[in-house]
């Protein structure tokens, strides 16, 4: 019993922590990308040493804590070869104390995972694979510069499907020419794939993007909100967030878990995170690139702004109640509503919920 209860203080010496590792190599850069990438052939060995070197990092700043979810994002983390995957597993598995049921989820291009590399992946631990769709138009898939086709991402799918392992795809809408009609049918062609995850993400122009650089036709602010109405309307899955949609008790928990507000760390070049140390917050970027101490406030704005993108919304702690100008909140039904201690925004809300939130918090 003395032992047990050493053990338990040593896990919760600090809380419990998700970890987010960013994969930045890809075949090619996507017209739309804005995130840190690299297209050059990389060096894998080096690149595992340094994901290793900042988890032993971490590992002596937070102790053995807790890992409830990890989340390999990119980038294209399908690349990754299975031996340089397996050492960074192994690695957080010597820093850190897995959870039972970690959530392990890889994000994946069709064309560059096939059977035996995902059931590589399986065997190293993965459960959850996140797959880069965006479309069921050939087409399309060429105009946002993806190197896979149509086929490749529903063979993707079905393998997936015949395994014992989550699955979630992306979409992409809203390009242009795109009318409420055609998200429609969009939604329903994605409802013959029988997915339990998806995530529909509004085309987003960038600049310093390729298409950023090009002067493209896009669909009005009132057609861009007819169609995220529609998609809610046409799924045959619950919206838990303002761009993702699931079959209940399959949510991504890594997701669900920053958005309202719980730690994790980034490890990888430009990947963010929001560690909690000793019951301090603090605003982390790689190993080294940033690393400041966060507020009471701020980071409870940070909660604010991040829980209010679900359903459920942000929990109504003491030090949110003081940041929030109830009086708005209170004349403004149609947008906002607190129910069971948290603070959500209506269907109508989440449509303008970036003017909504400059409105709601002092």
């Amino acid at each position: 019993m003395i032992l047990k209860n050493h053990l338990l203080s040593y896990f919760t010496m600090n809380t419990a922590h998700n970890i987010y590792i960013h994969v930045p190599f890809c075949l090619s850069k996507c017209n739309y990308c804005a995130f840190f990438s690299v297209c050059s052939e990389p060096d894998w060995i080096k690149y595992t040493d340094s994901i290793c070197s900042e988890l032993a990092f971490w590992s002596q700043k937070l102790g053995n804590v807790l890992v409830p979810t990890i989340f390999f994002g990119g980038g294209t983390p399908s690349l990754i070869p299975i031996n340089c995957f397996e050492k960074i597993m192994q690695c957080i598995s010597d820093c850190f104390h897995l959870a039972k049921d970690c959530e392990i989820t890889l994000e994946a291009n069709p064309g560059t995972i096939d059977e035996v590399k995902l059931k590589e992946f399986i065997r190293c631990g993965v459960n959850r694979l996140s797959i880069g769709v965006q479309s069921l138009s050939d087409e399309e898939l060429v105009f946002l510069g993806r190197k896979h086709t149509v086929d490749q991402a529903l063979n993707l799918i079905n393998i997936v499907q015949n395994m014992d392992i989550r699955l979630s795809a992306d979409f992409i809408y809203g390009l242009p020419r795109h009318d409420v009609k055609h998200v429609e049918t969009l939604c329903k062609n994605i409802n013959a794939l029988q997915l339990k995850h998806v995530s529909m993400y509004e085309l987003t122009i960038e600049p310093n993007t390729p298409f950023g650089k090009r002067n493209l036709s896009m669909p009005k602010n009132e057609t861009m909100a007819d169609m995220y109405t529609v998609i809610s309307q046409t799924l045959n899955l619950n919206r838990y967030e303002i761009s993702n949609y699931c079959k209940k008790g399959e949510e991504c928990r890594h997701n669900k878990n920053i958005w309202s507000g719980k730690p994790y760390i980034g490890i990888g070049k430009a990947a963010a995170g929001r560690p909690c140390i000793n019951g301090v917050w603090y605003d982390q970027l790689g190993n080294g690139e940033r690393f400041e101490r966060l507020d009471i406030n701020t980071r409870a704005v940070e909660k604010i702004i991040t829980g209010m993108r679900t359903i459920e919304g942000v929990k109504l702690d003491e030090v949110i109640l003081n940041l929030l100008n109830m009086d708005w909140i209170k004349n403004n039904s149609k947008y906002v509503t607190c129910q069971n201690g948290y603070l959500c925004a209506t269907q109508e809300g989440m449509l303008l919920l970036d003017n909504i939130l400059t409105d709601i918090i002092k």
